[in-house]
């Protein structure tokens, strides 16, 4: 494969080598979880299968990063302290702000477990450090015709970075896996759930 996209890891505790990375050519991207350098071993009954890697854009990392730390150094702080304040009013039971407090602060603590877990094995992935412009990898901006003329614009961008009114897909929904790998001015059948539709790559750009 001759091209892999400019990756970064985000710290020295993450695993080493990369597996197969979304956009390479001859490569699913549905293998992403796959590990190089594991020596060809075969699959037993049982194995514990690898973790998937979380492709995401620098941009993405760090809005996930931010809420992180908003979370545990502010946010988490400021309703534990609340908490402790309604609990000293007397009866929780019938307290309304313990009872509140005790939800929110459930509520942050499943925030925190998900982002921890989905920043554990992340892989930054730097669309301006895209040397091939005339083809379709993570990061990228696609502008695509369908057949009735209409253009549309997708940014294929990692599972937690998905915004369907700014056009950000995740590269695993079908529309991103179908246009992976292809070049300005292919065609390819997308499957939708009302059906299938042919878009055609007018333009692509990365930023």
């Amino acid at each position: 494969m001759a091209f892999r996209p400019h990756v970064f890891r985000s710290g020295g505790s993450r695993s080493g080598g990369a597996g197969a990375r979304p956009g390479q050519r001859g490569v699913s991207p549905g293998a992403a979880g796959g590990r190089g350098g594991q020596g060809g071993a075969a699959d037993t009954e049982g194995a514990a299968r690898p973790k998937a890697i979380n492709y995401i854009t620098p941009a993405g990392f760090k809005r996930m990063t931010d809420e992180l730390t908003f979370l545990r150094t502010k946010k988490r702080p400021e309703v534990v302290a609340a908490l402790g304040d309604a609990a000293a009013e007397g009866d929780r039971s019938e307290n309304a702000e313990y009872i509140y407090r005790k939800r929110q602060l459930r509520q942050i603590d499943s925030r925190l477990r998900f982002l921890s877990k989905r920043l554990d094995d992340v892989q930054i992935v730097d669309p301006a450090a895209q040397t091939r412009a005339d083809q379709v990898f993570f990061g990228a901006a696609v502008t695509v015709e369908d057949e009735e003329g209409e253009e549309h614009r997708y940014r294929i961008v990692g599972e937690d970075e998905v915004d369907g009114a700014a056009g950000d897909i995740s590269w695993k929904s079908p529309v991103g896996r179908a246009l992976l790998g292809k070049s300005l001015g292919e065609s390819v059948v997308v499957r939708w759930h009302a059906g299938t539709r042919e878009l055609t790559i007018a333009a692509i750009s990365y930023r």
